[in-house]
């Protein structure tokens, strides 16, 4: 460890410098960080958010039946339990009020800066500073930078042919328009996946026909949810460590899911089995079985929870389209066999922009290095956090952190608390910066992979955990138990500190 950090034998206290510190964005990644930074006393911060609210992706994702996946109790902050969700999976208006509301307990407005976008951030070796510039031209400095934009936060959008010709409205499901009415309408839904499976069964006894455009079949589990009783509300309310106890055994049986993500387990073919059952329960006609089963083993694409999904796609008004979209007209989507699909809206349903993390920003560290250039052939940092040359610059939400099997709230908390320690540091007026080795990173990056070989991610088909040449950059390799094991406290010899 650098003598800045650890010097022998007795010395008299130094005066700690105040850190200014910048956090981008302002879903659940930058609330814990500055909620954090306000319980320790740290109020020299700027949120920086680029849009006219908090919230992430809960504020972006409104399309009908949006909600998590996650078990409520495990999707909220553990030192912030809501003891009253009203059903073990939230929806989207619950989840954005709790966001509001620790928003509000903890007083974090007031260092919100709203409609603001971070154009670039370029490091100030000399000065120790990172200097950031927004949209509109401004420029704040900040000695450290803290990202909260995680990973799916910009829509993908495919290329087709002619959708420029489209006379009818468009529009992808991250950014619901609604106000377009889709009862009598034919209505072609682009993508199958997470979102989908929500909002599809929604929509589809309003539209006149409802076309699903599927690259490839999900595997599709029932959903364990229901509404919390009265009885359980209010026995939360009144015994608060119910709700740890809780909690904790949602964790535990979630960290267990994780057996079936290893190639060939035993685990896997359970969730296969529960996907063909449901399957079988509720579409009866063989041909679109056909359609609906995967070729894949579960998980290697994000296994899917829905219990209306397939009853949706027995409807008669539902029709799962597996020939590829060749071109669209003004009125109708053309697939590759020649059929000619009568269209007036299309849905696109087809993901995040999710191996191109932190873009469009322009972030440059030292010696101009631009962490596109360093990311050209996929995204990695050491712990999902820091990047070598980039110093003082921290992810939440980063490389190789998003899970199959858990919650990434629990990831978030583990990285805030590593953020924190690291912020003790630097507020030694003998620390200017500190930066992560380049041999830290390749080292832990070379045994994250060397992991991710024994997961169903790594296998053949193609999933947006991974880049087109096959790395997978988005997906933590292992049980969250070892992640937090890893992250309990910064190994400051993997650092360069700078005085």
């Amino acid at each position: 460890m650098d003598d800045f950090l650890s010097e022998p034998g007795p010395r008299k206290a130094v005066p700690q410098k105040q850190l200014q510190i910048a956090i981008l964005g302002t879903g659940m990644g930058g609330l814990c960080m500055a909620i954090q930074l306000r319980r320790a006393g740290i109020d020299s911060f700027v949120i920086l958010e680029k849009e006219a609210d908090i919230g992430g992706t809960w504020r972006d994702n409104v399309y009908p039946g949006s909600g998590c996946d996650v078990p409520s109790h495990l999707y909220s902050f553990s030192f912030e339990p809501k003891l009253d969700w009203s059903r073990k999976f939230a929806l989207q208006p619950e989840i954005l009020d709790y966001m509001q509301h620790v928003t509000r307990k903890y007083g974090l407005r007031p260092f919100i800066r709203f409609n603001t976008e971070v154009e670039e951030a370029r490091f100030d070796e000399a000065a120790g500073l990172w200097r950031i510039r927004t949209k509109a031209g401004d420029e704040i400095t900040a000695n450290v930078v803290v990202s909260g934009t995680g990973q799916l936060n910009r829509p993908f959008y495919p290329t087709l042919q002619g959708v420029e010709n489209f006379a009818g409205k468009a529009f992808h499901s991250a950014r619901w328009d609604k106000s377009v009415d889709l009862a009598g309408k034919n209505v072609a839904v682009i993508g199958n996946g997470a979102s989908a499976i929500q909002f599809v069964p929604e929509i589809a006894p309003k539209a006149k026909k409802l076309s699903i455009f599927q690259r490839s079949a999900n595997w599709i589990v029932p959903k364990a949810d229901r509404p919390y009783t009265e009885r359980e509300k209010e026995m939360f309310r009144r015994f608060p460590f119910l709700v740890k106890l809780h909690r904790l055994q949602i964790y535990l049986m979630l960290e267990l899911n994780y057996l079936a993500f290893v190639r060939g387990s035993f685990f896997g073919k359970l969730f296969e089995k529960a996907g063909t059952n449901a399957m079988e329960e509720h579409v009866k006609d063989a041909e679109l079985r056909k359609k609906l089963t995967p070729d894949y083993p579960a998980g290697c694409k994000r296994i899917l929870l829905s219990n209306d999904w397939f009853p949706t796609m027995a409807r008669k008004n539902v029709a799962v389209e597996t020939n590829h979209i060749a071109k669209v007209t003004s009125d109708a989507i053309v697939t590759e066999d020649g059929v000619s699909h009568p269209t007036d809206v299309i849905i696109y349903a087809t993901g995040f922009e999710a191996t191109h993390l932190l873009a469009p920003m322009k972030i440059v560290g030292r010696n101009n290095l631009d962490l596109n250039t360093v990311w050209a052939h996929g995204a990695e940092a050491h712990r999902g956090i820091a990047v070598a040359g980039f110093p003082n610059f921290f992810m939440l939400y980063g490389p190789n952190t998003n899970l199959g099997h858990n919650s990434i709230i629990f990831m978030i908390e583990c990285q805030v608390n590593y953020i924190m320690q690291c912020l003790e540091a630097l507020k030694s007026p003998k620390v200017r910066y500190i930066d992560v080795k380049k041999s830290a990173e390749d080292e832990y990056n070379r045994d994250l992979q060397a992991d991710m070989q024994k997961t169903v991610w790594a296998a053949g088909c193609s999933s947006w955990y991974k880049t087109a040449d096959g790395k997978v950059t988005n997906n933590w390799s292992s049980f969250t138990m070892k992640y937090w094991w890893q992250m309990r406290h910064p190994d400051f010899g993997e650092y360069a500190v700078v005085g």
